[in-house]
């Protein structure tokens, strides 16, 4: 986690989502919850430890006790330093003793436990040996609402993300596409992003001509010619919020053909966009889209889902897909991304973050959704 995310937050912010993160296991049925070095981790405490660890690190929250890091000895000094350190109790370990028995001391014999999904299966194993009568359960099965809604300081830093992704597309609009490769652009993407801020880029995917039509097309060595159809997806994370947007641009006039998809794809994610407000399922978003798609009998080809939560990652609960009737609740914060994909041809796709309000939803994209035509 950055500084500036760091100064975003204060201990008693993170005492009061370990504390929610209690009651929410409470009532799933959970006897507590392990999180692991991860984003759980990080959103909970503010702490993130070195990457390249192989020791146990555990996060302990259980009813009716204060929080507890298990944590090696070398790296306490860093833990006492997290911005959420006042609220939580350090124990921590010394290579050649027995993090597990130390952990297993903290935990109900024969408790169910929702662990994160970043924990170790080496880890996981040695619970499981020193507390045989335990089990256990995904964090995002068990609660996957987990951090679906932001408050105020984290609404904040989404929208300064999206921001800055829009600022990056303002200006990746301006540079030459036609006779540059798609790895060239995406590499001007990058550069952008963080330029406007971003210390992590997760994705910069640049699909022209024919691999517009693969959704996780990865940019490539295709050189983009004039007449191609461009989808621009990016984002990453700012200040350690996420940003996600995807615009698709043409190199030169495009056909009749090519603006009737384009157009069909903004009609739909506007759909979705008005479908959005609270108490609302979330499968509703991806239904209202979807209609307008199967309408104009591109049904077919729109072989994804409309949307995914994000936040301190880029892709998370919850997700705007048939089947899923989790309400959606003001502070949730996710994509509405519907495209139109004919193999072989071309794609169009056009994404916004979009966060719930009181009484329906708000952009957090704001760059221009009609055909933008480049050099």
């Amino acid at each position: 986690m950055t500084a500036s995310t760091r100064a975003a937050f204060t201990a008693d912010d993170y005492r009061a989502r370990m504390a929610r993160a209690v009651r929410d296991a409470e009532a799933a049925g959970l006897a507590g919850l392990l999180v692991a070095p991860g984003p759980d981790l990080v959103w909970l405490t503010g702490y993130a430890p070195p990457a390249a660890t192989e020791r146990l690190t555990l996060l302990v929250l259980v009813p009716g006790r204060d929080p507890a890091l298990v944590v090696p000895t070398l790296e306490a000094p860093d833990a006492a330093r997290a911005t959420g350190a006042p609220a939580i109790t350090l124990r921590d370990w010394t290579d050649g003793k027995d993090p597990y028995a130390a952990t297993a001391a903290l935990l109900a014999a024969s408790g169910r436990f929702g662990v994160s999904d970043s924990t170790w299966s080496l880890h996981l194993l040695g619970l499981q040996r020193a507390l045989p009568e335990s089990s256990y359960a995904a964090l995002s099965d068990a609660l996957p609402m987990l951090r679906a809604v932001k408050d105020a300081a984290e609404l904040e830093l989404m929208a300064a993300a999206g921001a800055a992704a829009d600022a990056a597309f303002e200006e990746i609009r301006a540079v030459p596409f036609g006779g540059r490769r798609e790895s060239e652009v995406a590499a001007d993407l990058a550069a952008l992003l963080r330029r406007h801020g971003h210390e992590q880029v997760d994705f910069t995917i640049v699909a022209s001509g024919p691999n517009g039509a693969n959704p996780h097309h990865e940019a490539g060595d295709r050189v983009i010619e004039r007449g191609d159809m461009v989808v621009l997806d990016f984002g990453g994370l700012r200040h350690g919020y996420g940003s996600d947007t995807s615009r698709t641009v043409h190199v030169g006039d495009p056909t009749d053909e090519e603006r009737r998809v384009h157009d069909l794809v903004r009609a739909a994610q506007q759909a979705g966009y008005e479908a959005v407000r609270p108490g609302v399922a979330c499968q509703e978003v991806d239904r209202a889209a979807r209609a307008v798609i199967d309408a104009a009998g591109y049904g077919a080809r729109f072989i994804h889902r409309t949307g995914h939560g994000i936040g301190v990652t880029t892709h998370e609960p919850p997700y705007m897909i048939e089947g899923e009737e989790q309400p959606l609740v003001p502070g949730m914060c996710f994509s509405v991304e519907p495209g139109v994909y004919l193999p072989g041809r071309f794609g169009v796709r056009i994404e916004d973050i979009v966060t719930v309000t009181e009484d329906g939803g708000r952009r957090l994209n704001d760059t221009t959704r009609e055909l933008v035509v480049v050099d």
